[in-house]
């Protein structure tokens, strides 16, 4: 990077940095009221305090010097300035040149407007993270699945392949299907491979199932697969599926996956 570049970037830092701290209100942040202010927005000192880091640091960091910060310290910034995810993805780029860390910014909810295009879809449809945990879903998706009537940790796609004997036996093609869904979330695993949430469900699910103990442990050869094809309805009935995915939220890894019948 050139240093014309570097120092409009360290510019673009600052201005976003200030931006968003003159936007955010004290009772916005968490904060007592103290009386009127001169300035609109939080101090730099209120900032670091928030954030747990040094109120030099973060000013000489503010004022766009050229000094290296972690992103633990960036993630700490994002959380006290309140910022998005797309805010945050924007800090990350000009503080790192970089994407902020795989599952590190997450929360575990969709926009309002999101949960509206869920529930416009006649199709089931579902907004899964990178660990495969359901964190939406519509009216489709639910009587399919079943997913209002589980708890949050058992809104897991892998969870319900592998570790739930009575969903299981609604997959007349599981044992096709399951190899598939694996290879898949080991490639999705390769974006957060130390996460411990992710290793975490790898291993409870070791414990819970032979089949992905198994498999797990062996070379993937097989092709991915995003969703399940095959599903029997609470009737009897069959459905076929294909799949299709569309990226919800690029830094928290969010996409919602679409099951077209066949």
């Amino acid at each position: 990077m050139s240093d014309r570049t570097l120092a409009r970037t360290r510019t673009e830092l600052s201005n976003f940095l200030t931006g968003r701290r003159k936007k955010l209100s004290p009772v916005a942040a968490g904060l007592p009221l103290s009386g009127p202010r001169r300035t609109p927005g939080l101090r730099r000192e209120e900032v670091a305090a928030l954030a747990g880091v040094g109120l030099t640091w973060y000013t000489w960091f503010e004022q766009g010097r050229d000094i290296q910060v972690s992103e633990s310290f960036l993630l700490k910034v994002a959380k006290a300035l309140k910022l998005d995810d797309a805010e945050c993805g924007h800090l990350f780029l000009l503080a790192h040149r970089r994407p902020p860390p795989a599952e590190a910014y997450q929360w575990p909810s969709v926009s309002p407007l999101i949960q509206s295009l869920l529930d416009e879809l006649a199709r089931p449809a579902y907004v899964a993270n990178l660990r495969w945990d359901v964190v939406a879903w519509n009216a489709a998706a639910d009587e399919l699945f079943g997913f209002a009537g589980r708890g949050q940790a058992e809104r897991n796609i892998m969870r319900l392949a592998f570790a739930d004997p009575e969903f299981r036996r609604r997959l007349p093609h599981w044992r096709e299907e399951a190899p598939r869904l694996l290879a898949q979330f080991r490639h999705d695993l390769a974006a957060a491979p130390d996460d411990p949430a992710m290793l975490g469900l790898i291993d409870e699910l070791k414990r819970l199932s032979a089949d992905f103990r198994r498999w797990f442990e062996q070379t993937s050869t097989e092709e991915y697969a995003r969703g399940i094809g095959a599903i029997l309805k609470p009737d009897g009935s069959q459905s076929d599926f294909a799949h299709e995915t569309l990226i919800v939220d690029e830094y928290r890894h969010l996409k919602m996956v679409i099951h077209f019948q066949k």
